[in-house]
């Protein structure tokens, strides 16, 4: 079995699965967070595979960073589409939608928003933590 497909069965239960080997690391929490976590705990994340519920531009450009081969997603935007496909990053999905929604439902989502006219990796990963910052602290 592929990584890719051991990530989707990982999956079940979580957010979000990584998988490369006998290596699998799941998250329950919610949004991009995860993936931040997981590159900010330094681990060596290139050459995964992800399986994720939701994928737009801001979580695809983490996965750039991160090195990651090849994801699923439940649903996936069209801008994150191109990140992959302009990162030579394998993909494959069951829904696709314009673009990916805040919690709420009636806007963009603030990670799609800070990233709309990047495409520089570092520069979105790094507006990316500053608005998580900025979220948390406005709870």
């Amino acid at each position: 079995m592929s990584d890719l497909e051991n990530a989707k069965i990982a999956l079940k239960g979580h957010t979000i699965a990584l998988c490369k080997g006998d290596k699998i690391l799941t998250s329950d929490k919610k949004g991009i967070t995860p993936m931040v976590e997981f590159i900010d705990s330094g681990i060596n994340l290139k050459g995964y595979s992800v399986a994720d519920l939701i994928v737009g531009k801001a979580v695809a450009m983490l996965y750039v960073k991160a090195e990651i081969v090849a994801v699923y997603a439940k649903t996936i935007s069209k801008s994150a589409i191109q990140v992959l496909k302009n990162n030579h990053i394998s993909f494959y999905y069951d829904i696709l939608t314009d673009k990916i929604i805040n919690r709420k439902g009636n806007d963009l989502c603030p990670m799609e928003k800070v990233v709309l006219d990047i495409d520089n990796v570092d520069t979105a990963y790094h507006l990316i933590k500053s608005k998580l910052n900025e979220l948390k602290h406005n709870k």
